[in-house]
């Protein structure tokens, strides 16, 4: 069943909700975020043979969809928002799935398992799963509200992006992060002049390091790309509302179009206000709960003990959002599955596309051992602590190997560096 902008009256829908509570014949499964994380939870929920209500709840008034396309294929103009649709309204029907379009969760009562929305209605639940995601950072000068200044998180914002390049003379991306350089390699290959201003001394710096970052770097710069480093934005500049250009500190940049990609928030406000722990993220533990035994939390937002890297860990990726749901579904109904898929993220840019597997955390030593030809960008990099274990690893228009990193990173066998960097030495065959 699909509802859009809680369609149903508000004493139904408390009537399908709250009854449920505690009963225990017919418990309700309500789920809050309209992405690919609260879809895959329904899903998750219904494959394991929840025969009770299953509700979720979409802020946008479109079904639940994944996100990467939105810097990546369809920024491009390839395929229709559909094609990145994660169910058919069909398959909502067919499963039992009450899906409300267009409603927006304002409260989370832990107390007595009820969840507010913004019209003054009430849902009862007995689990409650939130995979509300993230949103925009939004940078604090002068100039972000004028027309031509753009951010990416939904699928409207995509279709305004690249509707204002058919007119546009030149491209500002503010921010050298994945989605910053994927927006800007799109940009380029449809022959428009971009700059990407970035504050650090390379783009991506924090998640790959100098050495890594410098073969993004040099890949945009080879493709045209005027690639500002250690730069701060202080205006963009506008006339009459609509921008013209912006001015860094030493200096401005002329464009009609600027796209704002300097990183992304948890969703966590509704989590907040519930209560529940908060720190980076909504904490949970291996099984995805969170302070409160009957709130779990999934995607973006999951700030979770990892129990195989044993630290905390927030990935805002896709594979997240596909494969933590199984985890919190089976916990919600009992078991006691724990979450030990290594973080994994892939970033397409002109004709380079990579994957990177594990986790190096902030402010760790490390060195960068590398496998084949780094300049002509077909290599597999690893990065390794003190002992030489391998914290992770990344392939770069390589295909065959990303297994074998994941089974050295899960292994923690040492591997001195000049064998990782010996393509003569089978892969496979490290991890022990």
């Amino acid at each position: 069943m699909i509802c859009v902008g809680a369609a149903l009256d508000p004493r139904e829908q408390y009537a399908r909700g709250k009854p449920m509570v505690g009963r225990g014949d017919m418990p309700a499964y309500l789920v809050i975020g309209g992405g690919l994380a609260g879809a895959k939870t329904a899903e998750a929920l219904r494959a394991r043979g929840v025969d009770g209500p299953v509700i979720l709840l979409c802020e946008e008034q479109r079904l639940p969809y994944e996100r990467p396309p939105l810097s990546k294929d369809y920024l491009a103009g390839n395929g229709t928002p559909d094609d990145f649709t994660v169910h058919t309204g069909q398959w909502y029907d067919e499963h039992d799935v009450d899906v409300q379009l267009g409603v927006r969760a304002d409260a989370v009562n832990t107390g007595s398992h009820e969840v507010v929305l913004a019209d003054g209605s009430v849902l009862g639940y007995d689990k409650l799963v939130l995979a509300t995601g993230s949103r925009p950072r939004r940078l604090h000068v002068p100039g972000t509200d004028a027309r031509g200044v753009h951010f990416l998180r939904r699928v409207a914002d995509t279709d305004r992006l690249r509707s204002s390049w058919d007119s546009a003379s030149a491209v500002v991306v503010i921010g050298g992060g994945w989605i910053g350089l994927e927006a800007a390699a799109v940009a380029r290959g449809r022959g428009l002049p971009v700059t990407v201003v970035e504050a650090a001394s390379a783009p991506l710096l924090g998640p790959l390091g100098p050495r890594m970052a410098s073969v993004f770097a040099e890949l945009h710069r080879d493709h045209g790309v005027d690639l500002r480093t250690d730069a701060t934005v202080e205006e963009i500049i506008t006339d009459d509302g609509a921008v013209t250009g912006v001015r860094l500190g030493d200096g401005e940049v002329s464009a009609d179009c600027v796209l704002v990609a300097v990183g992304a928030r948890p969703e966590t406000l509704l989590a907040e206000r519930a209560g529940l722990d908060v720190e980076d993220g909504v904490l949970v533990d291996a099984h995805l709960t969170t302070s409160d035994p009957d709130v779990l939390a999934v995607g973006d937002i999951a700030n979770v003990q990892h129990p195989v890297l044993g630290t905390r860990v927030r990935v805002e990726h896709w594979a997240t959002a596909l494969n933590q749901p199984a985890v919190a579904a089976a916990n919600a109904l009992g078991d006691r599955t724990e979450y030990t898929d290594l973080p994994f993220f892939f970033s397409d840019q002109y004709d380079l596309g990579m994957e990177y597997r594990g986790h190096v955390p902030p402010g760790a030593a490390y060195e960068v051992v590398v496998r084949g030809a780094e300049r002509a960008r077909e290599f597999v990099a690893f990065w390794q602590d003190s002992t030489s274990r391998v914290l992770a690893g990344m392939n770069v228009n390589v295909w065959d190997a990303g297994e074998a990193v994941e089974r050295l990173i899960r292994s923690g066998k040492p591997v001195p560096a000049e064998t990782l960097a010996d393509p003569e030495v089978d892969l496979d065959g490290l991890a022990g």
